[in-house]
């Protein structure tokens, strides 16, 4: 017979053997018993609760290895013998359900490491888990953090430190392995692989003659091949129906080609794992501007598109003025037609409320703001502000982790913050980037995007 309260080796229901850890034990009669009573209250009973525990456990005529299994039905039967048999009923409950959650998991057929939802272990199958040739997954969820962090790590080669480059990649793994900072999707498909493209968003510009159109339609199918998103600005490309120069036909206009750019999306699957997305953006003052408003009326168009009008200040002054607004030919710059501008934006609107598109962006507030005026305007988004070649390196700070005793913390969620900004400036550095245009430029702006999730729920 064992008399030692000493804590034995824990085997778990994978065959792992592990520590004995009361602590588990406390959190999970507390979490039973946060139903009934208060916090107070509830610390105490899982207190008492544990050490009655750790007394049975030591006189089983057991081995020093107890099974999983065998510990909490040693709880239950605590619960239950000290009179707490609402909060025993909760916590078989809780089992029931950890059983339930288990087999779901098993017949996804992804094994585990990080406890994890149900949906993000859907997605995770289908987007992110590396896979062998014969399309069979060969990789955890842990195992997936630990490629990307073991691919972004590389580019602390290139910096001095005041940390060791052990501690980095140790505490990049730790942000990704409590959810307390993902980045964005491309980063997490392809870090560590042959692929190696990371940015998540681009801009390619599009000047008004077919080579030029098809060149960034070629551009536009590598850059979603490899995982990213593309934005676009049309407005260079002259009206329909306009003089083509060099054959002195009638020109299609800016619809027929981002036509061909939407069939394009629609058979391109990036990295083997979902189809494109594009943005599209007309000026306010181009000729074709009602028919681009319109475009998605008919809802078998431009699904791979989100479209927005790229409206100017004249333009809302003259909307507010109820005045007339001038329509520019871009190919010759010259006024082509007039049109009263309330009566434009009240089209944008209606199109708008039947098919949620088109949005606006305002062209002139976003370069009032354009960190890097001397190289260019921005004229496009997708979804940060980028200039034409330029590549965007999103993530995401989980604020519901950023709580603690019902108050924001304010020093994890600083930490976290610098150290996510690290992480996504490490991207900038170790990418694979599609096209060398947009390496120089990626490379001489550095620009990355760090935003949140979770707001409803650390409300």
């Amino acid at each position: 017979m064992i008399n030692s309260n000493n804590p034995k080796k824990i085997i778990k229901r994978n065959n792992k053997i592990v520590d004995f850890d009361e602590n588990k034990i406390k959190d999970a009669i507390k979490k039973a018993s946060l139903t009934i009573y208060d916090s107070k209250k509830a610390d105490e009973i899982s207190s008492n609760i544990t050490k009655t525990v750790k007394k049975s456990l030591a006189n089983l005529k057991e081995n020093e290895i107890i099974n999983i299994e065998l510990v909490q039905d040693e709880i239950e039967k605590a619960l239950m013998n000290n009179g707490y048999d609402k909060i025993a009923k909760n916590y078989i409950l809780y089992r029931e359900n950890r059983k339930e959650l288990r087999n779901t998991k098993y017949y996804l057929g992804i094994e585990d490491d990080l406890k994890l939802s149900i949906n993000s272990l859907n997605v995770l199958k289908k987007r992110y888990l590396k896979r062998d040739k014969n399309k069979n997954i060969v990789e955890t969820p842990k195992k997936l953090f630990q490629r990307v962090v073991s691919h972004i790590i590389k580019a602390e080669d290139n910096y001095k430190s005041k940390y060791t480059k052990d501690q980095i990649e140790e505490t990049f793994l730790k942000l990704m392995k409590n959810l307390d900072f993902l980045p964005n999707s491309p980063t997490l498909m392809n870090a560590g692989t042959k692929i190696g493209q990371l940015s998540a968003c681009f801009v390619l510009p599009i000047n008004d003659s077919i080579e030029g159109i098809f060149d960034t339609l070629k551009h536009m199918a590598l850059i979603h091949k490899s995982g990213g998103g593309t934005g676009f600005n049309f407005s260079k490309i002259r009206p329909k129906d306009d003089l083509v120069n060099s054959t002195k036909g009638s020109a299609s206009g800016p619809l027929s080609f981002m036509e061909i750019f939407d069939k394009a999306t629609e058979v391109i699957v990036q990295g083997g794992k979902r189809r494109g997305a594009n943005m599209g953006i007309i000026r306010c003052d181009h000729p074709d501007i009602i028919d681009f408003i319109e475009a998605k009326i008919t809802k078998e168009k431009f699904s791979n598109f989100n479209l927005s009008i790229g409206v100017t200040e004249k333009f809302m002054s003259a909307v507010l003025k109820n005045e007339y607004f001038d329509l520019i030919n871009p190919s010759t710059n010259k006024k082509q037609n007039s049109v009263k501008a309330k009566e434009l934006f009240n089209i944008i609107v209606n199109s708008a409320w039947h098919v949620a598109d088109p949005g606006l962006i305002f062209l002139d507030e976003i370069n009032k703001y354009n960190p890097t005026p001397s190289i260019g305007n921005i004229e496009a988004t997708n979804p940060c502000g980028e200039l034409p070649y330029e590549s965007c390196n999103l993530g995401s700070i989980n604020l519901s982790n950023m709580v603690l005793n019902n108050k924001i913390n304010w020093d994890k969620l600083r930490n976290t913050i610098n150290w996510s900004i690290r992480f996504l400036d490490n991207i900038i550095d170790v990418n694979n980037f599609p096209l060398k245009q947009i390496e120089k430029i990626t490379k001489s702006n550095r620009k990355i995007g760090l935003g949140v999730m979770g707001f409803a729920d650390m409300l």
